[in-house]
């Protein structure tokens, strides 16, 4: 089976940091585009950073500077660096890619989420 899984999430002070780990695996040709999402309670869903098969990067204003998303392509996974962390950035971290799969063609998949909080 073709699955997202995210790891690295926790609880946080204010100005700390994480690392967010998404790793793909299954019967993978090549992964597109990988988003990093996250959704805060009563929010919608909302997209923090983007990493293209180029390695070109975007990011939501209220992150840039902060956040660095990077891959390695040699182990189907992304990574999103958080530093200097706000409380305001409090949200389940969802993982988004579409991928090119031996056995199921070419679909989009949804990691399940880590949880964040910044607190103190």
């Amino acid at each position: 089976q073709l699955q997202l899984v995210e790891s690295g999430g926790g609880l946080v002070q204010p100005g700390g940091s994480l690392r967010l780990s998404c790793a793909a695996s299954g019967s993978i040709f090549s992964i597109n585009v990988i988003n990093w999402y996250r959704q805060a309670p009563g929010k919608q869903r909302e997209l923090v950073a983007g990493i293209d098969t180029g390695n070109s990067t975007n990011y939501a204003d209220s992150v840039k500077g902060r956040f660095a998303i990077s891959r390695d392509n040699a182990k189907n996974t992304v990574y999103l660096q958080m530093n200097s962390l706000k409380p305001e950035d409090t949200a389940v971290y969802f993982c988004h890619a579409y991928i090119l799969s031996f056995s199921k063609g070419y679909n989009h998949y949804w990691g399940q989420g880590t949880q964040v909080t910044v607190s103190s």
